[in-house]
C-alpha cells in the first residue's frame, strides 16, 4: 500500500508542477505580447481536470494511479485583446505570475518534504 500511495503522491506533484511550469510560460507569453494587435491571451486548463481527484478525496476514498492518467495541462486561448483591455491584461498577468510563482514554490517544498520522508524511511530501514 505504501508504494501505491507514494506513486500517487509523486504523480500528483509531477502533474501539478508541469501545469505550473506551463502556466508560467503562458503568462510570460501574455505579458510579452500585451501590445501585440490581435493577440489572444493563453491560459492553462488544469484545475478542472482535477475535479474527479478532489471529489474522490472529499469522499474519503484513496486516489488510484489510473485516475491520474490522461490528466494533462492544456493551453487554451481567449478572445483577442482590444486596446481597452491591454492595461487590465498586463495588471492581471503580473498578478497571475506572482500567484503562480508562489504555487510553484509550494509544490517544490511539498516535493522536498515528501522526498525527505521517504529518505528517512529508507534510512530507518537500514538500521
Amino acid at each position: 500500500m505504501f508504494g501505491q500511495a507514494e506513486a500517487v503522491t509523486m504523480d500528483m506533484l509531477k502533474v501539478a508542477l508541469d501545469a505550473a511550469s506551463l502556466r508560467h510560460q503562458a503568462i510570460a507569453n501574455n505579458i510579452a505580447n500585451v501590445d501585440t494587435a490581435g493577440y489572444r491571451p493563453a491560459s492553462v486548463n488544469f484545475e478542472q481536470q482535477m475535479d474527479a481527484i478532489r471529489s474522490t478525496l472529499a469522499q474519503g476514498r484513496a486516489v488510484q494511479p489510473e485516475m491520474l492518467r490522461g490528466i494533462l495541462p492544456v493551453i487554451e486561448r481567449a478572445s483577442p485583446v482590444t486596446d481597452f483591455d491591454r492595461t487590465a491584461l498586463l495588471d492581471t498577468e503580473v498578478s497571475n505570475m506572482a500567484q503562480n510563482t508562489v504555487q510553484y514554490e509550494a509544490l517544490l517544498k511539498a516535493m522536498g518534504k515528501h522526498m525527505s520522508i521517504l529518505s528517512s524511511a529508507v534510512a530507518e530501514g537500514k538500521r
